[in-house]
């Protein structure tokens, strides 16, 4: 070995085997700090010599990623449940529109000779069209007026200031509570007052005055909404009904929508009314809900008909498909409309 100092003998310190070299807690038999109890060939890193990591708390890992894939599972199999569930009195439904006569009320879902002739047999018997035309008309006369009312009788009352108005807005909400058929009397008579039975006017007319749910949907939106955009609108001129039309409505449109659809839904499904209002004796009159009561008195035994009540599953899954397809593309602002209303108590 070369010596680092040239001249003098060799020393232990320049000896590399020597355990003067490695210090005096080596050659002592001293343990370093740190290494005590550390199983032969584990470095100080805390990994073995092969240089594969420890995973720590495998074990536990192991459990939670179990426990989490057990949860998925079971919120799956709980979601899919309830939506066969729901979904099943439509499955029903279409399977009986393609069944014959005597296989109607079976239980089976899958039709033995399926009966697509059901379906023209109804277009020519039943005047559908009419029947969805007179529904349509009438619930977009009703979902829009109410959802224009109502959004600004809303406004007003979550922007203005005025003596009374909490005791007024209490009022409004106690009708709430009032069962429909309270009314019912009372807004015939009205109406046969105005000279308007017999027409569709009744069943879209008394929505110019809004309605107290919708209203305190709407308010609920309003209130949400920072006073000072409003205050400085005014400030550069605006009218208040330019404050409702160009700020407060356009900023409302989800809940707007979710007001016209729910308005739109209970129009359609409206049998009272049409029923009380609509004199007429031609079943071309009639709304969606009338129709198919009148189809399943046509086809009834009892008032002579063979008792096809194919044709009556037919007629209620065709007129069904319109609020499918509101639904469908009103989804997302559904769901919009209902977050929103939702953040201001």
């Amino acid at each position: 070995m070369t010596n680092a100092n040239p001249g003098l003998e060799p020393t232990a310190a320049d000896d590399p085997s020597s355990s003067v070299a490695a210090g005096p807690l080596v050659a002592a038999g001293a343990a370093i700090p740190g290494t005590a109890g550390r199983p032969p060939g584990l470095p100080a890193s805390g990994h073995p010599a092969s240089g594969r990591p420890v995973p720590p708390h495998s074990v536990s890992d192991r459990r939670r990623r179990v426990l989490r894939r057990l949860g998925q599972t079971v919120r799956w199999v709980l979601l899919t449940g309830f939506a066969l569930a729901f979904m099943y009195p439509f499955a029903w439904l279409l399977a009986a529109s393609l069944k014959p006569r005597g296989e109607v009320f079976d239980n089976r879902l899958i039709p033995l000779t399926p009966t697509p002739q059901n379906y023209a047999d109804v277009w020519n018997q039943l005047p559908l069209l009419s029947w969805v035309f007179n529904s349509v008309f009438i619930a977009l006369a009703a979902a829009t007026i109410v959802t224009l009312t109502s959004s600004a009788i809303a406004f007003g009352f979550a922007y203005f200031r005025f003596p009374g108005k909490k005791v007024l807005f209490s009022v409004l909400l106690g009708t709430m509570m009032l069962p429909g058929a309270v009314t019912l009397i009372p807004n015939y008579l009205i109406w046969k007052t105005l000279g308007w039975l017999g027409t569709t006017v009744p069943l879209w007319g008394g929505t110019l005055f809004g309605s107290a749910f919708y209203i305190f949907l709407m308010r609920q939106f309003y209130l949400s909404l920072p006073r000072d955009l409003f205050e400085a609108a005014r400030i550069d001129g605006c009218s208040f009904f330019g404050l409702f039309r160009r700020i407060a409505f356009p900023l409302a449109l989800p809940s707007a929508i979710i007001v016209f659809i729910f308005e739109f839904q209970a129009s359609w499904n409206n049998f009272a009314g049409p029923l009380i209002y609509l004199n007429f004796g031609d079943p071309k009159g009639y709304t969606v809900p009338l129709g198919i009561a009148y189809a399943m008195t046509m086809y009834s035994p009892t008032a002579g008909g063979h008792g096809d009540y194919q044709y009556v599953m037919v007629a209620s899954l065709l007129v069904t498909l319109p609020m499918m397809v509101i639904f469908a593309f009103g989804q997302r602002y559904f769901m919009e409309g209902i977050a929103a209303g939702s953040l201001k108590g």
